[in-house]
C-alpha cells in the first residue's frame, strides 16, 4: 500500500493541473487546448487506475520514464528527456569535462578492464594500463554491474581518493592502488601536424565549449611554425556538438559580416541568421574537409557553410544528416528537456536534415535520395549543391568495407587481449610513426589467434549453401556441379588462409592498438594519419591548385 500511495502525488507533480473542458465545437487553439487537456486527463487517470488495482506493484519511476521515452521517440531521435543522474554526462558532451580517474573501461563477457588510460591523467599517472582487469572499486566487486555503472562508481568530485583491485597480465595475484580523482578534460582536438612536406592536418572529434579556441591555437601554429600551404580538417565520425563552435571557425577563413549559417523555426522571435562577426585568420589557404556518415550536426555546418561559400573542397562520404538545433529546457526535479527547436540552414539556403531520418542504411547513413524529392540550390560560384540528406562531398571517395572476420575479432577482444600480451613482453617499441608490425609479430598474432579457437560466421559459404539449394530446387544444380566444387574449394573456412588473405586490413588495427599503449591517442592518430589514403588523396588535390581552383569554380547556373 505504501508504495501506491506514495506514488499519486508523483503523478500530480508530473501531470500538472488539468486544464478546464471546452466546448466541442471550439476551433483552433482551443481545440488544440481541449485535445491536449482531455488526453491527459485519460493519461492521469489510466496511470490511477494502474496504481490501485495492477496486479503487482508499480514503479512510478520506471512507468513514467517509459511513456515520456515513447512520447519523445515519436517525434525525432533528438528529443529526449534528461534526468538528473544523466546530467553529468550531458554535460560532458557539451565541455568535454568531467570528475575522474581519467580512463575509458570496457566489459568483456562480464568482466571489466581498463581499455585505454588518457596520457597524464591520474590512472595514466598512477600506472594503470590498458588491459588491467578492475575486480573492485573500493571494496565493491564489480560481477554483475553494466559499464555505465561501473564509469559511475568511478567518477567522483576532483580530489576524492577511489581505491582499486585489479589484475594484470596472467598473474592471478590481485593488486591494489589508491587514485586521486581529478578534473578531467578530453580535448576536441585530440591532434594536429603535418602531412607530406607542407600540408596542416588537425583533427576535430567533437564541437564543445573550447573547440573554437582550441582549434585557433592549432591552425596558427601549423601556419606560423611549421609553415604550411595548405589544410585538411578531419570531421570523419564527429557527430557535432555547440553550433556556435563551428561558426567559429568558419569564421576563421571567411570575411567579417559574411552569413554562414540560419535557424528557423516555430517561434518567430527565436529565429537567427549568423553572421561572421570579427577579421577572419586566413582567406587563401587551400582547404580540404575530409568527412563521412558519421558527420553530423556542427560538423555538416562546418562543411556547409565551407562548400556554400566556395571556401572548402569536401572529401569522402555523403555527411548523416542532421540539420535539426536543439535547445535544452529546465524541467522540474533537475531534469532537462533537450528539445528540437528549429532547423539550421547554409548559405545557399539549404537544409541538410534527411528527408526521413527514420529510414537509413544499417550504418545510420542517408539512404539514396531520388533527385525528385530534393531541390538544388547554389554556391557562391553558382555550383549546384541539393538539400534533403547530409552534405554531398566535391570529391567522393567510397567507403572500405571491413571484413567480416575483423568484426569478430573486435567483438571478441583478439586484437586487444593480442595488444596487452604484446606490450607486457616488450617495454619499448619505436616511435609511433615508424612503427610497423613484423612478420614475426604477425606470425605469433595468428597463432595467438589460433589458441583462442577463434571462429568466424562466413557469410560467402552461407549463400553457396543457399544458392546451390536454390539450383537444385530449379534443376540446374547437375549441369553445374564442377562449377559450384571449384568454388567450395575457394571459399571454404581456413582460419590460416583468412588471416593471410586479410592482413592487410588487420595489421594496421594491431599496430594502432600497440602505438597507443606505449604513446597514447596521439601516438595512435599520427600513425594511422600517414597512412590514411583518403587524407593522402586530398593532400595531392590541395598542392594542386589547377585542379583544386577548378572544382570551386566551376559554374553551370
Amino acid at each position: 500500500m505504501s508504495n501506491r500511495n506514495n506514488s499519486r502525488p508523483l503523478a500530480r507533480v508530473i501531470f500538472g493541473t488539468i486544464l478546464f473542458c471546452i466546448p466541442f465545437f471550439a476551433s483552433g487553439q482551443e481545440k488544440h487546448n481541449f485535445e491536449t487537456s482531455k488526453n491527459l486527463d485519460i493519461l492521469y487517470n489510466m496511470y490511477k487506475q494502474l496504481d490501485l488495482y495492477y496486479v503487482d506493484s508499480i514503479q512510478p519511476e520506471k512507468l513514467i520514464k517509459t511513456g515520456i521515452d515513447a512520447m519523445l521517440g515519436s517525434l525525432d531521435p533528438y528529443t529526449n528527456f534528461i534526468d538528473e543522474k544523466e546530467m553529468d554526462d550531458f554535460k560532458f558532451l557539451t565541455t568535454g569535462e568531467y570528475g575522474g580517474i581519467g580512463a575509458m573501461v570496457s566489459t568483456v563477457k562480464g568482466k571489466t578492464y581498463i581499455s585505454e588510460p588518457y596520457e597524464d591523467m591520474p590512472a595514466a599517472k598512477a600506472g594503470l594500463k590498458a588491459g588491467d582487469q578492475i575486480l573492485e572499486i573500493d571494496g565493491k566487486m564489480l560481477k554483475g554491474q553494466t559499464i555505465n555503472e561501473v564509469s559511475n562508481m568511478l567518477k567522483g568530485l576532483p580530489n576524492t581518493p577511489i581505491k582499486l583491485k585489479f589484475l594484470r597480465g596472467e598473474s592471478n595475484k590481485p593488486q591494489e592502488i589508491t587514485i586521486i580523482r581529478a578534473k578531467i578534460v578530453v580535448n576536441s582536438i585530440p591532434y594536429y601536424g603535418v602531412i607530406g612536406n607542407n600540408t596542416g592536418y588537425i583533427l576535430i572529434n567533437s564541437f564543445t565549449d573550447k573547440t573554437g579556441e582550441e582549434f585557433k591555437t592549432a591552425f596558427l601554429d601549423l601556419k606560423n611554425n611549421k609553415k604550411i600551404g595548405s589544410l585538411i580538417i578531419d570531421l570523419r565520425e564527429n557527430g557535432g556538438g555547440i553550433m556556435e563552435e563551428a561558426i567559429r571557425i568558419i569564421n576563421y577563413f571567411i570575411p567579417k559580416g559574411v552569413e554562414v549559417v540560419s535557424t528557423r523555426g516555430k517561434v518567430k522571435q527565436w529565429d537567427r541568421v549568423y553572421n561572421t562577426t570579427s577579421e577572419p585568420l586566413d582567406t587563401q589557404i587551400p582547404i580540404g574537409l575530409l568527412v563521412n556518415s558519421g558527420s553530423a550536426s556542427a560538423s555538416e555546418i562546418l562543411a556547409g557553410a565551407l562548400q556554400d561559400l566556395d571556401r572548402a573542397v569536401i572529401f569522402g562520404e555523403r555527411t548523416f544528416g542532421k540539420g535539426l538545433v536543439q535547445t535544452t529546457r529546465p524541467i522540474s526535479y533537475n531534469g532537462s528537456l533537450k528539445v528540437t527547436t528549429a532547423k539550421y540552414y547554409t548559405p545557399s539556403g539549404r537544409c541538410v536534415q534527411a528527408i526521413d531520418y527514420s529510414n537509413r542504411n544499417a550504418d545510420g547513413s542517408v539512404g539514396k535520395i531520388p533527385d525528385s524529392l530534393s531541390r538544388v540550390f547554389y554556391t557562391k560560384n553558382g555550383r549546384p549543391v541539393r538539400d534533403g540528406g547530409g552534405i554531398t562531398p566535391d570529391v567522393i571517395y567510397k567507403d572500405k568495407k571491413m571484413p567480416n572476420i575483423i568484426y569478430y575479432m573486435v567483438t571478441e577482444n583478439i586484437i586487444f587481449d593480442y595488444a596487452t600480451r604484446f606490450t607486457n613482453a616488450h617495454a619499448t617499441i619505436s616511435p609511433a610513426t615508424e612503427f610497423s608490425l613484423s612478420d614475426a609479430d604477425y606470425n605469433e598474432f595468428k597463432s595467438f589467434v589460433k589458441g583462442r579457437d577463434f571462429n568466424y560466421d562466413r557469410q560467402s559459404e552461407k549463400s553457396l549453401k543457399e544458392l546451390k539449394e536454390l539450383a537444385k530446387f530449379e534443376g540446374y544444380f547437375d549441369g553445374a556441379q564442377a562449377e559450384f566444387k571449384a568454388l567450395e574449394a575457394k571459399l571454404t573456412h581456413d582460419l590460416d588462409k583468412s588471416l593471410d588473405f586479410f592482413s592487410k586490413e588487420i595489421r594496421p588495427l594491431i599496430e594502432s592498438e600497440i602505438i597507443k599503449r606505449y604513446y597514447f591517442q596521439k601516438g595512435e592518430i599520427a600513425h594511422a594519419v600517414l597512412r590514411d589514403e583518403d587524407a593522402r588523396k586530398a593532400t595531392e588535390l590541395l598542392n594542386d591548385a589547377q585542379k583544386y581552383n577548378a572544382i570551386l569554380k566551376k559554374s553551370v547556373k
